[in-house]
């Protein structure tokens, strides 16, 4: 029975020191930075992006120049992000080329085609002198046109552009 209590007694020691040293062999890692913010996606500046889809929504409403003005906000949001990426990266001319076709497609001409195409419908649908149907429509299909698009282009950026356009672009 000694010989067993002492057994005891020495692995619970072993035990002890073991983990004591497991201890203080691993000190606590150092707080992780955030991740960077990125001013074009991550802050309110991204609803530039939208402002060629509120034109569409509302172009039954207001002067042709009021949508052509959205258009040029969202161009350049878009140009802007454009710039802002390649200046960050290791190859700006593919980067600035990547980013330029990427937002043109997923943040100006689909959407703005979609949004157009949805109130052109609906106004149809429900005749003339409904615009506020046609606007309201408009406007509450963004939310929902925003992640397939965005899906459809990369899957279009993944599989064409990239490897075929892209590959030409010099580093």
């Amino acid at each position: 029975k000694q010989w067993y209590q002492r057994r005891v007694r020495e692995f619970q020691t072993f035990q002890h020191c073991f983990i004591q040293i497991n201890l203080s062999m691993t000190e606590p890692a150092p707080p992780e930075a955030p991740p960077p913010v990125d001013l074009y996606r991550d802050t309110p500046v991204r609803y530039l992006g939208y402002a060629n889809e509120v034109g569409e929504a509302f172009r039954n409403q207001v002067h042709r120049n009021v949508v052509r003005f959205t258009y040029l906000v969202s161009g350049s949001y878009v140009v802007a992000d454009a710039i802002s990426k390649s200046r960050e990266s290791v190859t700006p001319a593919r980067t600035f080329a990547d980013v330029l076709i990427w937002q043109g497609l997923a943040s100006v001409a689909i959407p703005g085609f979609t949004i157009n195409r949805i109130c052109w419908a609906v106004g149809k649908a429900v005749g003339p002198g409904r615009s506020a149907v046609v606007t309201a429509a408009g406007l509450l299909a963004i939310p929902f046109i925003i992640k397939p698009i965005d899906r459809a282009v990369d899957l279009g950026m993944e599989r064409v552009v990239r490897p075929y356009a892209l590959d030409h672009v010099s580093r």
